[in-house]
């Protein structure tokens, strides 16, 4: 059993291996991308941030019977719907030209309320660790929101500007970025008061993938230029922190079935022995009544082994774990106390 543990676990590390280095590579060919053209960098690195959101959304969704992880769970749901309004985002970019007559603003816009979107969601995470969550309730409640953040860009224009050509990002673009820094940091305390729910590796990879974000978030308080380097930066943070939470939840999702296996199976093997212990010790404290017991044929009492008689309870809580208290039949009691205790007509003779 130990050399198949010690065998699964060993297999999972090497493709941890495999998987970072191919998460790596990825980046360096998208962060190089930028330098030939910022509009393809751009899409790319979104376009990728999307595939996990969706893909987050989707292992969470289809092993929710398997890992039963409410938190997981709800940021299945979360990303998903980031993921949705990123992908507008990507599409409204600054020279895409699908949404003609928005400008760069429009895609500001949307980018700072898919990070509201996301960060209040992993602040309020941590909740369904102990409550359970009503997946209906919660993926109908996204919808809701969702339409409710592009119904204020695209039909009644109300959502604040975000980007002005010209003079770049406004105040409350700036300010925003802070506020979502600052509800971030609320998620990252609130989880860590809650770490003992989640495997050690699955809580330092959420809590990285954190602080990743709010750094991004920084980043994206500096540009004028949406082909800016601070743009850029801001991107590749971004993409690292969804790599983070996307391998979170391959965690919870494939390795550590493995070792609550393992542990459980640890465990029944130990409660076992002790559940064996325990009955020998219980054995060893058990005196049992065998073969033929003297009984006198008047008085009931019992001869021992040394010849002498005695009462059958004393004979018996000498010899057994079983104690004795007295009362009376309703026989004896008639007999005894007649004038209390009258016969009845059936036990009239």
């Amino acid at each position: 059993m130990q050399v198949e543990q010690s065998t699964i676990l060993s297999n999972i590390e090497k493709e941890n291996i495999k998987f970072y280095s191919t998460g790596i590579l990825l980046l360096a060919a998208i962060g190089l991308s930028s330098f030939i053209n910022f509009l393809f960098f751009h899409t790319v690195a979104e376009l990728f941030s999307v595939v996990i959101a969706c893909t987050i959304f989707i292992i969470a969704f289809n092993t929710r019977m398997i890992s039963d992880n409410n938190y997981l769970l709800f940021l299945g749901i979360n990303y998903l719907f980031v993921g949705f309004i990123d992908l507008m985002h990507t599409l409204s970019y600054k020279g895409m030209n699908i949404f003609s007559g928005y400008g760069a603003n429009l895609p500001t816009q949307l980018w700072i309320s898919a990070r509201y979107m996301e960060s209040i969601s992993l602040a309020i995470a941590p909740i369904f660790f102990k409550h359970k969550l009503r997946f209906n309730f919660a993926f109908i409640l996204y919808v809701c929101l969702t339409t409710l953040l592009l119904t204020f860009m695209f039909v009644w224009p109300i959502f604040p500007d975000c980007f002005i050509e010209g003079t770049g990002l406004t105040p409350f673009k700036k300010v925003s970025e802070y506020i979502i820094s600052l509800i971030l940091a609320t998620a990252v305390f609130h989880l860590y008061l809650k770490r003992t729910h989640l495997d050690k590796t699955v809580f330092n990879l959420i809590i990285l993938s954190l602080f990743l974000t709010i750094i991004s978030e920084v980043f994206f308080t500096f540009y004028v230029n949406v082909y800016g380097i601070s743009n850029l930066v801001g991107h590749i943070f971004k993409i690292i922190s969804f790599f983070l939470i996307y391998h979170a939840v391959i965690v919870v999702t494939l390795t550590n079935p493995y070792k609550g296996l393992f542990r459980e199976l640890a465990e029944s093997e130990s409660s076992k022995n002790q559940i064996i212990t325990e009955l020998k010790e219980a054995m060893n404290h058990v005196k049992l009544l065998r073969g033929f017991l003297p009984i006198c044929s008047s008085c009931k009492q019992i001869r021992d082994d040394k010849g002498y008689w005695s009462q059958v309870e004393e004979y018996i809580s000498q010899h057994s774990e079983a104690k004795f208290t007295h009362g009376i039949c309703p026989e004896c009691a008639q007999k005894l106390y007649p004038d209390l205790y009258p016969k009845d007509h059936k036990g009239e003779k």
